[in-house]
């Protein structure tokens, strides 16, 4: 059994989420077993300072997507800049460096205060699309990364078979691609024993998705709403551009929403990732079918893709949850102020996502998009011991109520990260592989 004693913590006393100070919890399996409030700290009890909340989710990442950080903002860094970056970095990715960096970077995300991650994972093969000899090379990796680094990881094995509607794979897509969908639902069943054989149960698991439907024909979307498990987590980037809705039309008669729901896709198992170009009937659509949205609002800002109808979608029924996407920045508490911000730009009034709503995105909302088991927004009993405690007298929280530190937190800010009962992190230092600049760094170093 463990013990950590909170100077003050977010916790469910049976009435909704509300602060209280001189916190007991007791851990136990990685699970949490009993919550004091206002008691003196055991003996054996671990001090967490500051104010102690449930650890974040992060619902989409793409972990190679790091190597372009600081990278593609030459020549004013438009889009066709980050592109060219992006395949760059994709085909210089081997199984070894691949681990290293996603090593790497779960590390920040861990220190961030980050728990668990869903990684839309789509390098699959060799350059050029040939298959490793070592089956789910990659994919393994990137596993084996999640271990080393303590995060919850739900690897999300993703179909791309076409360069768009109507387009075969380019040359610097092959590696993405495979035959057919047969050759993916194959793949995926693979994986999913083997991650299941090798790794710990609750931290490592299997997901689906599709690229998008510029990545997947509509013929393929059916197999795919007929074939694939149903007790399997399915993620789509969903209306990323306008360009995406407009080829959709011309091709379909439909967006892509539509097109999804034809096929039987909206559900409350889907994650759609952005969802930044909707009609009110694709929010409509999204909000009865219970689907999980993803916004990531620093990647949608640094792509200039816009600001998607998040509170629009809420209001619709459909769940939002908060990810770091390409990982321009990897900090939850900003990706939290980040969402809110966005929706008074573009909206003209504050208050839009209440700080506990936040909070809610970033944890519990994100849970839908898992495999893994994720923290609730406030800490209850039998909930997984994902915590994540926050200075209150830095330069950012001085000041701040503990119910609004959503709104002025940062990573920098994070004191303590425990991760299934074990204190894996402090003060921006993970326990057992050191600073995460130092690895980021080395493992930067393979790429040009």
């Amino acid at each position: 059994m463990m013990r950590y004693w909170c100077e003050a913590a977010m916790f469910d006393g049976g009435t909704g989420p509300a602060v209280a100070g001189r916190v007991e919890i007791e851990v136990q399996d990685g699970r949490i077993t009993r919550i004091s409030p206002s008691v003196d700290p055991s003996p054996e009890a671990h001090i967490l300072s500051g104010v102690v909340f449930p650890a974040a989710a992060n619902a989409h990442s793409h972990a190679f997507h790091r190597i372009l950080r600081g990278r593609t903002h030459h020549n004013r860094g438009d889009f066709w800049v980050w592109r060219e970056h992006m395949y760059r970095s994709a085909a210089e990715l081997t199984p070894d460096a691949y681990e290293q960096l996603a090593t790497a970077v779960f590390t920040e995300m861990v220190v961030a205060g980050y728990s668990s991650v869903a990684e839309f994972h789509y390098v699959h093969h060799q350059p050029g699309g040939v298959p490793y000899p070592e089956p789910h090379a990659m994919e393994l990796g990137l596993a084996r990364a999640a271990t080393a680094a303590g995060i919850r990881l739900t690897l999300l094995d993703t179909l791309y078979l076409a360069g768009g509607i109507g387009l075969p794979l380019s040359p610097e897509q092959a590696r993405f691609g495979d035959r057919d969908v047969q050759e993916w639902l194959d793949r995926v069943a693979s994986l999913r024993t083997e991650i299941a054989r090798s790794f710990p149960p609750g931290m490592v698991s299997v997901g689906a998705a599709l690229h998008s439907v510029r990545g997947v024909p509509e013929a393929d979307l059916a197999v795919v709403a007929d074939k694939l498990p149903h007790d399997m987590p399915l993620h789509i980037h969903l209306s990323e551009q306008p360009a995406e809705n407009a080829a959709c039309l011309a091709a379909h008669g439909l967006t892509p929403t539509g097109l999804l729901d034809r096929h039987g896709l909206l559900s409350p198992r889907l994650s759609a990732v952005h969802c930044t170009h909707l009609t009110d009937e694709d929010i409509t659509l999204l909000g009865n079918a219970g689907v999980t949205v993803v916004m990531c609002p620093t990647t949608e800002a640094d792509l200039a893709d816009g600001i998607g109808p998040a509170r629009a979608l809420a209001n619709a029924g459909a769940t939002i949850a908060l990810g770091t996407d390409q990982h321009a920045v990897i900090d939850p508490w900003i990706e939290m102020r980040a969402l809110e911000h966005g929706e008074r730009l573009g909206s003209g009034e504050r208050g839009r996502f209440s700080p506990e709503e936040l909070l809610h995105a970033a944890t519990e909302g994100a849970a839908r998009s898992m495999a893994t088991p994720v923290a609730p927004e406030a800490l209850r009993v039998g909930a997984v011991c994902d915590l994540v405690a926050v200075a209150t007298g830095s330069a950012r929280t001085a000041g701040s109520k503990p119910q609004q530190l959503p709104l002025s937190a940062t990573a920098a800010d994070v004191t303590a990260v425990v991760i299934n009962g074990e204190l894996v992190a402090s003060d921006g230092v993970h326990h057992r592989l050191g600073a995460p600049g130092r690895l980021l760094t080395d493992a930067l170093e393979n790429f040009s």
